[in-house]
């Protein structure tokens, strides 16, 4: 099987009447899901040529899926955009994009029609009640290879324009695959989703039951605010399984769902029959992990690592204790379907026990950035390491090294990039933003890893009031700097540029 879609029709003949997706008060059955997808291939068909871009501008509901899902059966490629970014961010994405054809719901139509979107609107719901014409998408499926790219997903960008990550349907099966040959999902688990639809890690939540006949619970942001009944919820619902950032763990954890009074009652009443918990994004807390760790002694916890551009996350680390305040948590081993390999600055293989930047080869590779040649060029390259035959890595730009048991450690960045809540995001896109702000000079975008604060330094007249306004207009709330400090000049090297070393000191 090279597509989703083949899975989705052999769950949908095996498990019928069982819920794919459930929302707070309704689900959608594979058969459903099956026949929702067909109706949207119809219409996308109908509407558009395989292998080409379509927009979709909705929310967090299962019918979202079936229309990504339908888009994939109609040859050509999704492009979540999230309801909740500044309109200038989704203006940006629609032009990278370049979509005839944007999918909208109901709730984000007029959102939608406000965009200066010069294509086609469709509404979602009426795409989902399309007469399905099989024959018209058994044509257009055809076109389909295993190199025929499923989705875009967008991320920060240096330049200031956001980086299309474009995957294919053979990478985003073979991402699947390795994870399940590790975490073992079957049709008794049940998934409690935390990531946005347009996150990497949504790819997960949405498709793994349809992998295995498992069932995703799709959460509302919103419950996120009340961690207690949050974790009451997950058990009402029976979650076996939590496939989480970081930061979804540690705000349960940090405001009190697991702490215990002097009675022994526990925040939440009641706990969720978890079997395993996977996270990633960035580095978690360890003694909110060990929060976690204390209320669910039973379940499986597993550390992961790696970009939207591997697809997924590309390694795994099961820990098998519990872990210490001060220990360095490994990124374990490549999954199933991808190596990773070590480059020192010389492009050469570092010596046993030295650091080097992460590479990561196999199948499970996205495609490269979409409309960006140049970009794709600078991150996937050949191997230096291979003078045989060609064989294409992706270089992260992460610094590593590898134990003496073969276990990855993640040690940081070559460049200024830093993750924060999960996303990877390019200081360079926060500086271009805030630079077009009236009575600003001068700015340098800082990352504090130990309070996971984002710092903004700044010269000029405007105040870091007029700043943080401008910029919850431009960029998506996660890339708002939290401190925004200004200094009567900024501190330059003898050659006239920025002392970054001298601004990154002021943010410890």
């Amino acid at each position: 099987m090279y597509t989703i879609i083949e899975n989705l029709r052999n769950v949908a003949n095996k498990h019928p009447n069982k819920a794919a997706y459930i929302s707070k008060d309704s689900q959608l059955t594979f058969a459903e899901l099956d026949s929702k997808v067909s109706s949207v291939a119809t219409t996308i068909a109908k509407a558009e040529q395989p292998r080409r871009p379509v927009a979709v501008l909705a929310s967090r509901s299962f019918l979202t899926p079936a229309c990504f899902l339908g888009i994939a059966k109609a040859g050509c490629f999704y492009a979540p955009m999230d309801p909740d970014a500044p309109e200038a961010r989704l203006r940006q994405i629609l032009d990278v994009v370049n979509a005839n054809i944007l999918l909208a719901d109901k709730d984000h139509l007029a959102q939608a029609e406000s965009l200066g979107f010069k294509g086609r609107i469709i509404l979602m719901e009426d795409a989902v009640s399309e007469t399905p014409d099989e024959e018209l998408v058994a044509k257009a499926y055809d076109e389909i290879t295993d190199d025929s790219p499923i989705y875009v997903l967008f991320t920060s960008g240096s330049t200031g324009r956001p980086k299309g990550v474009l995957t294919s349907h053979h990478a985003m099966l073979c991402y699947l695959d390795g994870i399940n040959t590790v975490i073992g999902l079957n049709e008794s688990d049940i998934i409690g989703n935390q990531a946005p639809y347009d996150y990497i890690a949504a790819i997960r939540d949405l498709y793994l039951p349809i992998l295995t006949g498992a069932t995703t619970v799709m959460l509302n942001p919103s419950e996120f605010a009340m961690p207690t009944q949050l974790i009451e919820r997950l058990a009402d619902a029976g979650v076996t399984t939590l496939c989480w950032s970081s930061t979804g763990l540690e705000i349960p954890a940090k405001l009190g769902a697991f702490d215990v009074d002097e009675s022994g009652k526990m925040g939440a009443s009641k706990l969720p029959p978890l079997r395993r918990v996977v996270y990633s994004g960035s580095v978690i807390s360890n003694p909110l992990l060990r929060k976690w760790q204390d209320a669910f002694p039973d379940t499986v916890f597993i550390n992961q690592y790696g970009p939207t551009e591997a697809t997924g996350s590309c390694s795994y680390f099961v820990i098998d204790h519990p872990v210490e305040a001060d220990e360095v948590i490994s990124i374990g081993r490549p999954y199933k379907h991808y190596q990773m390999m070590l480059l020192d600055a010389d492009d050469k293989a570092p010596a046993p026990g030295e650091t080097g930047e992460i590479c990561i080869k196999g199948p499970a590779l996205a495609l490269g950035y979409y409309d960006s040649p140049e970009q794709t060029a600078a991150a996937f390259v050949d191997n230096p390491l291979e003078t045989h035959y060609r064989e294409r890595i992706y270089r992260s730009g992460d610094i590593g090294r590898i134990d003496e048991n073969g276990n990855y450690y993640f040690l940081g960045r070559k460049d200024r990039q830093f993750k924060h809540l999960g996303h990877r995001i390019e200081p360079e896109e926060i500086e271009q933003k805030s630079m077009h702000i009236d009575g600003l000079n001068d700015c340098m975008c800082v990352y504090n890893e130990g309070a996971k604060m984002i710092y903004l330094f700044y010269t000029g007249t405007a105040t870091s009031k007029d700043i943080a306004l401008a910029l919850r207009k431009e960029l998506p709330s996660y890339m708002v700097p939290r401190k925004i400090v200004y200094l009567e000049e900024m501190p330059r090297l003898p050659n006239g540029k920025i002392d970054r070393k001298a601004v990154e000191v002021m943010a410890q």
